[in-house]
């Protein structure tokens, strides 16, 4: 295919993003002799990113987060980066290409990962500032900073509209609802991502949406946007003629394939766009390959990156003289958008002749599923779910295969995990789908490379490398696997410890052992690491072995329990005092004000019903504590593994349909678990009837009043797979639930995996919740004595940890923002005000003289 120049070959790679890097990993990977000589080019003065994870750039995730392994494309790897560059012209005759700069580069072999661009509506005034398209880096920054100087030239929140109702259009909106702008997702189609969900998937997904704030308009084109005198955007006129107001407008209505390099060259171009592949992603050019966004196979150019990936590895195995074809493009797609699941896989319209659907729907939960299947209903097609995702990672590795089990079990809350059950994946089965795993691959990690644990198959197969989404079924399979072999997945905490989290704790607890050096001379090896040290601080504080920050334990503490408070993205610090309940004084809310007021500090209302301060300086901290705490406060402990709020309705006391006096309960939970450290955050929730205004389902622990007593409810999460809790039990006391739900923590504590939630720690409890109910009220084991008793002793030792901290000068030592002038501001903060406050200031505006530096001229400014 290739001629060889000397002993070495030489590949040039046109462009730098996702697919190129995965392509440089697998022919390095799969070239230790370095028969291949490797240079990149890359039009963006950037390493290659996660293009993927955009939308977390507006949640604090930093660009360095987002760029991939640097490693891949340093010289000593074998590989040449030229970066800001980007090829002009492609000499297929000279077998070289000349970049702008006029950089000249001869090749052998020749890799296009181009990529696409993101397309603009041809409309009048698309042009417009305040116009973006939503694609690269360099556009969220531009989005960003742009939202910013608007919203304070305009003094209010900005109105924003974003043209495109598929997948990256819910991500834009996502990210513009981050900036704190009202946003409209203006969709010219019926229904919201039509070319994933049928329309009751879309409806579901439609009242989601709107539910979290984002408007939603559907079936309406746009024809005309309009400016105002300084020619920023300000509105938008549609075909049915009516007008919206607008202050900055996000286009995505689509990609297009940049063929242009491949088209001047003279490769064939699919007519709509893309450059033509073959099954070994060969162009008509056997030199050149094409991969990515940029290559039309079957005619098809797609934009996801698992199909990328693919194309990556065939082309990388090819020009290694082995044997890979390119299978087909897989259109599943999954998105996770302000806490909504979404999931389309295979034929999911269920186009296939005589398929048969399955629906389970939940209007008032906001959820949707429906598998597709065979006419004999044995077979997977496809399938669609919204607003509870959590089988996704289950069936689509099933797709094409038999299920072996009821479909509708699939599709029950809770039910995806027994569905399964012993059923057995097919080899064949794609696992992961980011980096095309499939089920068989990972057994033979096991069985022939010898992998042993999850992270050892995640390393020789990359299982799980990048979204993660399917590190729970991969898992399940190594556990499976090994099982076959007469071994078991390891449980083992680290390297310097053989037990697992519940067994170091049990042996802890047994052992009276309340010194890390004494536990790991005892049960473990070495000096310990990152892993570990946390989790025998959690244990120990558990176990209640004092304060923190006392003695050696110190040292083991995560980066936010060191100064017992939340590290911020620019080095300061929040102040989160406990507000029992969301229940606080007038007099209170004065102190925290002055507060917040006297040190300059960004003061944010949270979900959880308490106030965060952000912004404060490390030698700050005691000094905002001695004011709290003298005027009753106490830590929230916003930064631990431990007891986060206990949000409450305003219940009996004032509402006219409240049952019970749910306020009051809440404020009994809060005081009597606050400061019991966990394996993981947990959240409680108390609603005074029915009408659920608390949320109290989607806390680790729900309490909801009826006129029979308490209902509670017990792992529901929020985060990367969100979790409705499940009812353990009714009709309970005051006394009754009080113990239920100390016996359910403490049961918790003491069995869970290091930083497990809830939900998954019951869901892989064997018997379920009937097995929990049996330990919380049947005493099943035999340990209820013991657990109250611990619950007793927690309530009984319980110490503020910023009183303790304030009344020991040794421990006070610690804030200082340098050791040689502890009360010097560190010079690094720099501020400046946004809707009447102080937040951190970004790059370029740390150039501008109206930028407030921390210490010096911030208080006087306000």
């Amino acid at each position: 295919m290739v001629e060889q120049h000397g002993h070495q070959r030489h590949v040039v790679v046109v462009g730098a993003g996702m697919v190129a890097h995965r392509f440089v990993e697998s022919l390095r990977s799969g070239d230790p002799e370095g028969r291949w000589r490797v240079t990149v080019i890359g039009e963006e003065d950037r390493h290659p990113y996660d293009r993927v994870g955009l939308t977390s750039y507006f949640s604090g995730t930093s660009a360095d987060e987002l760029t991939l392994p640097r490693s891949v494309l340093d010289d000593e790897s074998g590989v040449r980066f030229i970066r800001g560059d980007a090829v002009a012209r492609i000499d297929r005759e000279a077998r070289r290409v000349t970049t702008e700069s006029g950089l000249s580069v001869g090749w052998d072999a020749l890799v296009l990962a181009t990529g696409s661009f993101a397309a603009k509506l041809m409309v009048d005034g698309f042009d417009l500032a305040g116009c973006f398209v939503y694609r690269t880096l360099d556009d969220v920054e531009r989005l960003r900073a742009f939202v910013q100087r608007r919203s304070a030239e305009l003094g209010r929140p900005l109105r924003g509209t974003v043209i495109g109702g598929g997948l990256l259009g819910l991500e834009a909106a996502g990210a513009l609802q981050g900036l704190d702008v009202e946003c409209t997702v203006v969709q010219s189609s019926d229904r919201l991502m039509s070319a994933q969900l049928d329309d009751r998937g879309a409806d579901s997904l439609r009242r989601l949406i709107e539910a979290r704030g984002i408007g939603v308009r559907t079936g309406s084109v746009t024809t005309r946007l309009d400016s105002d005198v300084r020619g920023n955007v300000r509105g938008l006129e549609f075909r049915e003629g009516d007008y919206a107001d607008t202050d900055v407008v996000v286009f995505t209505v689509g990609v297009r394939p940049r063929d242009q390099l491949a088209r001047a060259a003279g490769l064939a171009v699919e007519h709509r766009g893309g450059v033509v592949i073959d099954a070994s992603c060969t162009t008509s050019d056997p030199r050149i390959l094409a991969i990515g966004e940029v290559a039309s196979f079957d005619g098809r150019c797609v934009g996801l990156v698992a199909p990328g990936y693919a194309m990556a590895e065939v082309a990388a195995t090819r020009l290694l003289g082995g044997e890979a074809d390119f299978p087909g493009y897989d259109d599943s797609t999954k998105l996770k958008l302000n806490g909504v699941d979404v999931a389309s896989f295979g034929d999911a319209f269920a186009t296939t002749p005589g398929a048969l659907d399955v629906v389970y729907a939940d209007p008032v939960a906001g959820v949707y599923k429906k598998l597709v299947l065979s006419d004999d209903a044995q077979t997977l097609l496809g399938g669609i779910l919204v607003g509870d995702a959590s089988a996704y990672g289950l069936l689509r590795p099933l797709l094409g295969g038999r299920l072996g089990a009821d479909p509708a079990a699939y599709l029950m809350p809770e039910g995806a995990g027994d569905a399964l059950g012993d059923a057995e994946l097919p080899d064949q089965a794609l696992v992961c789908s980011c980096n095309s795993v499939t089920a068989g691959a990972i057994r033979c990690a096991v069985t022939d490379a010898g992998c042993t644990d999850v992270a050892g198959v995640k390393a020789c197969t990359r299982a799980g490398a990048a979204c993660g989404s399917c590190l729970p079924l991969v898992k399940k399979l190594v556990g499976t696997e090994l099982a076959r072999t007469g071994a078991s997945l390891s449980s083992a905490l680290c390297e310097h410890f053989s037990f697992s989290r519940a067994q170091l704790f049990d042996a802890v607890r047994v052992s009276g052992l309340r010194a890390f050096t004494a536990i790991i001379e005892r049960f473990g090896t070495g000096r310990g690491c990152d892993i570990c040290k946390p989790v025998l601080a959690s244990i120990l504080a558990s176990l209640g072995a004092g304060h923190v920050l006392d003695g050696e334990n110190a040292a083991l503490q995560d980066t936010n329990d060191h100064v017992m408070a939340n590290i911020q993205k620019d080095g300061s610090y929040s102040v989160v005092p406990r507000i029992a309940g969301g229940e606080i004084t007038p007099e209170g809310l004065i102190l925290i004000g002055e507060v917040a007021r006297d040190f300059g500090l960004y003061t944010k209302i949270t979900g959880g019903q308490r106030i965060d301060m952000f912004g404060a300086r490390l030698e700050q901290l005691p000094e905002i504590w001695r004011r709290l705490v003298d005027a009753g406060f106490e830590s929230g402990q916003a930064y631990g593994k431990s007891l986060r709020t206990v949000k409450s309705c305003v219940g009996s006391t004032w509402c006219r349909y409240g049952v019970q006096d749910s306020v009051g309960m809440a404020v009994q939970l809060e005081l009597r678990y606050r400061g019991l450290r966990s394996p993981h955050k947990f959240k409680l929730g108390v609603s005074g009837c029915a009408r659920e205004c608390a949320e109290a389902r989607g806390k680790d622990v729900g309490v909801i009043a009826t006129e029979a007593g308490w209902n509670m409810y017990v792992g529901g999460n929020g985060g990367f797979t969100p979790r409705h809790a499940v009812l353990l039990a009714e009709g309970l006391d005051d006394a009754g639930l009080l113990r239920a739900i100390d016996r359910f923590l403490m049961y918790y504590i003491r069995t869970a995996d290091r930083l497990q939630r809830t939900a998954p720690w019951f869901e892989e409890m064997e018997g379920g919740i009937d097995a929990l109910r049996g330990v919380i009220f049947d005493d099943s084991l035999g340990i209820a004595d013991d657990l109250d008793a611990a619950m007793a002793a927690h309530v009984g030792n319980y110490e503020d940890e910023w009183k303790a901290t304030l009344d020991d000068p040794e421990k006070l030592k610690r804030f200082a923002s340098f050791v040689n002038a502890p009360t010097t501001p560190d010079p690094s903060l720099a501020y400046t005000l946004e809707r009447g406050q102080a937040r951190p200031a970004t790059a370029d505006e740390r150039d501008d003289r109206r930028v407030l530096i921390a210490g010096t001229t911030l208080a006087v400014r306000r």
